[in-house]
């Protein structure tokens, strides 16, 4: 019998629950930290629940990766048949994820290749979703790793913060540019360059991010099939509503879920916040 090619991820991956477990996806969760009490994410606190804690939380919540130990657990359950494991995770740009699992992977007895995917969220979603597909047909791992490479280049994602705070909480900019944003109602839409979030305009309503969001995927997606596409968001259903009709009226688009994103995104982006992710190739 041929050796097969088992698919892990982390829970900064934005598929519902019932499509990972379709997908024979084993999800290893990161950590949330309120007010001195952990909880797994997706597994002891649902997006939901963790929303309304982050905003009358005292301190600022942290988020963590899982351990080594945790990897390597789930590296040798999934192995101890023969088979193959590609493990890929959130970009390495902006949590330890990625590292923590390489060096379960070198610890591991089994063949782990652990990939990272640059993204996050929906984006990151979809390589999973493309990797457990072509694992199920019976691709090889060389085969699935060039895809993935594929996918991940044609990939964007586009996020706006309707406010500064939580990314200053979480340190990534810094309370001066804050307090001049908050004033100036300056929203900023950051993208990932190369992993790293990367701040790319700025927008004072949410009609100009609507605009924004929408000239991006005309002018990414030109004479290309839209393969992919989602919006993640943080307490503003409203909004990725009205973005998801302005994007259907200009484009071929296959189904687009809106998702409230995982607790380790919205403890840096706070409520409000909303991210468009798409890949697209030639036909």
């Amino acid at each position: 019998m041929e050796k097969t090619i088992k698919i892990v991820t982390d829970s900064s991956v934005d598929i519902p629950r019932e499509e990972l477990d379709a997908l024979g996806v084993k999800v290893v969760p990161l950590t949330v930290t309120v007010d001195g009490k952990s909880y797994l994410d997706g597994v002891d606190i649902t997006a939901k629940e963790y929303v309304k804690m982050l905003v009358e939380s005292e301190d600022v919540p942290k988020s963590s990766q899982p351990s080594t130990g945790a990897f390597l657990e789930v590296y040798d359950e999934l192995g101890k048949d023969g088979s193959e494991i590609i493990s890929i995770h959130m970009t390495s740009g902006m949590s330890g994820t990625y590292q923590s699992a390489k060096t379960a992977a070198d610890m591991s007895d089994h063949n782990v290749t652990v990939v990272d995917s640059k993204y996050i969220s929906f984006a990151l979603s979809f390589q999973v979703k493309e990797a457990a597909r072509l694992a199920a047909e019976g691709n090889s791992m060389d085969d699935i790793l060039a895809r993935l490479e594929e996918v991940r280049k044609n990939t964007s994602l586009y996020i706006m913060v309707d406010t500064l705070e939580y990314l200053v909480k979480g340190g990534r900019i810094g309370r001066g540019k804050a307090l001049v944003g908050s004033l100036l109602k300056i929203k900023p839409i950051a993208s990932l360059q190369d992993g790293v979030y990367t701040p790319v305009s700025k927008v004072r309503t949410h009609a100009q991010m609507i605009k924004f969001m929408t000239q991006k995927i005309e002018e990414e997606t030109k004479g290309k099939v839209i393969k992919g596409i989602g919006i993640a968001q943080v307490e503003a259903m409203g909004l990725a509503n009205q973005l998801k009709e302005k994007i259907k009226e200009m484009a071929t688009i296959p189904e687009l879920q809106i998702i409230d994103t995982t607790p380790i995104i919205s403890t840096h982006t706070g409520p409000g916040a909303l991210a468009l992710m798409y890949y697209a190739e030639k036909e």
